[in-house]
């Protein structure tokens, strides 16, 4: 266990930083499976720039791999194109 506070302080901003980091992804996660069972063109182009923003500010920020932002935005893109 931590023996320094500065570990101490770490352990604190690690996990208070985890907990923001998993509140962000899963809200992003759930955006994108409403968008997936959106069957409504128009309602689907509407959210497709928020679900796009989301992602992009999670690959920002490290919470994803921007490769992983950028494949679901791609596999969006052609849901929302096909509707």
């Amino acid at each position: 266990m931590a023996n320094h506070q500065s570990a101490k302080k770490r352990i604190r901003q690690i996990q208070k930083r985890r907990l923001h980091n998993k509140y962000y992804a899963k809200s992003a996660r759930n955006a994108v499976k409403t968008l997936r069972g959106t069957t409504e063109k128009a309602a689907a182009q509407e959210l497709y720039p928020k679900v796009v923003s989301m992602l992009d500010k999670l690959a920002k920020r490290n919470i994803i791999h921007k490769n992983k932002a950028s494949n679901l935005k791609s596999k969006l893109a052609g849901h929302v194109n096909s509707l």
